[in-house]
């Protein structure tokens, strides 16, 4: 193994190209190669990447040449939801012909359910490659400080934290894609609660603990269609992304919401609250924490974490998303984020599992923690679908498709 990392991307849109943007922080990896059903796309994203000087990033025929070129030591997939078991068959067909591999790292979700999320995770390991799960809001600075601090300074004295809340909110996904339950896996609650229960459980966890020292003991969910499903959004979301997306027929949830109980090592009851939503109208992407204990507590919101701008009326200019990322607006008091690749932790992120995977370091966030989030996401919509607890780890998750999923769903 050499001392530095050729990284192939998987996916060209516009999560790839935040984690290009952030490998400008990456100084043990490049970025070499891009695979995308859309070959201008490809060429597009693989050209940002040379401009960035993050590496001679090349556009791949298809993704066994992108893993079978030497050049190429790692994997990170940040296609769609419906395409991560094809993308993985792909990778073993070339490692069964021969290509070397060191390993992958794979977007959140895993998948859209627990069969898949499984498989993906079974494909892995028959590849024989080590493997990560890509949690960037793990590694926001001010979180990781934020955690660091309240468990060495408030837990070290007055005892462990028991309420962590985390929320992430925005007025709605990019793609079309993403609005379609049966392409995505579900709306809003498998989109990015599978951020927030692990930000929240991050939280709860004592820093060098391994994530197990906390046990799931229950879920408690809910989740409603509040806008997109009302009939003027629903014609906007239809003149934005064609007919395919009819949310008066085939809705995805805009909201949810989730309480998870976990016990820890000494029986003490802790509780985790997450909300999400694709129905907040605000500056932009907004995320949300706080960590409560005896005697102290910690609060983050990104929408803190830069400057303000103020446009009067005479200023109006194009839509866009210069400002923060799902930007919603152009005047008036706007809220910045100097550098949103490293504020949602994605600078941190690629750092970490590039430094494993060239160190030869399974990394603790791996494609089982994936899976684990991805059947506490399925547990949160069964407990949605029938009103009630659910104690973990129920019966028939293997199997189990939400209604959002299926297309039956009725808000």
């Amino acid at each position: 193994m050499g001392t530095r990392l050729g990284v192939g991307f998987i996916g060209s849109g516009f999560i790839s190209r935040f984690h290009i943007q952030s490998w400008q922080a990456v100084r043990d990896a490049d970025v070499l190669g891009v695979w995308s059903p859309n070959r201008e796309n490809a060429e597009s994203a693989a050209a940002l990447a040379r401009e960035l000087r993050v590496g001679e990033a090349k556009a791949y025929a298809s993704i066994e040449d992108m893993v079978a070129d030497p050049a190429i030591d790692v994997i990170w997939i940040c296609g769609p939801n419906h395409r991560r078991i094809e993308n993985m068959e792909a990778i073993l067909h070339a490692r069964q012909r021969g290509a070397d591999l060191i390993g992958i790292a794979c977007e959140k979700p895993l998948a859209r359910n627990v069969a898949e999320a499984r498989r993906v995770l079974e494909l892995a390991e028959e590849a024989g490659v080590l493997h990560g799960y890509l949690e960037d809001q793990l590694f926001s600075p001010g979180l990781m400080r934020g955690r660091t601090l309240a468990w060495a300074r408030g837990a070290a004295i007055a005892g462990r934290p028991y309420l962590a809340r985390a929320a992430e909110e925005h007025s709605g996904p990019h793609a079309p894609w993403f609005w379609k339950g049966e392409l995505q896996g579900g709306g809003v609650l498998n989109d990015m609660m599978c951020h927030s229960v692990e930000v929240a459980r991050f939280l709860l966890t004592k820093p060098g603990a391994d994530r197990s020292s906390i046990r799931i003991k229950k879920v408690t969910a809910q989740i409603a269609s509040l806008k997109w499903s009302r009939p003027e959004y629903a014609a906007d979301l239809a003149r934005r992304f064609g007919s395919e997306v009819d949310y008066l027929k085939t809705p995805s949830e805009d909201f949810a919401r989730a309480t998870i109980e976990y016990e820890d090592d000494a029986g003490h009851t802790l509780i985790a609250e997450t909300t999400t939503s694709w129905s907040f109208v605000g500056a932009g992407l907004r995320l949300s924490s706080e960590l409560l204990g005896p005697e102290y507590s910690m609060q983050l919101n990104s929408l803190d974490a830069g400057g303000r701008l103020f446009f009067s009326r005479r200023v109006s200019g194009a839509e866009g998303e210069d400002l923060v990322e799902k930007q919603n607006a152009e005047q008036g008091v706007m809220p910045f984020v100097g550098n949103e690749a490293a504020e949602y932790g994605y600078e941190d992120e690629n750092r970490h599992f590039a430094r494993c995977f060239l160190d030869g370091v399974q990394p603790e966030l791996d494609f089982k923690a994936g899976l684990e989030v991805v059947e506490l996401l399925m547990t949160a919509y069964m407990s949605a679908e029938q009103e009630r607890t659910i104690a973990w780890k129920p019966e028939g998750l293997e199997t189990y498709i939400p209604q959002v999923a299926q297309g039956t769903w009725k808000p």
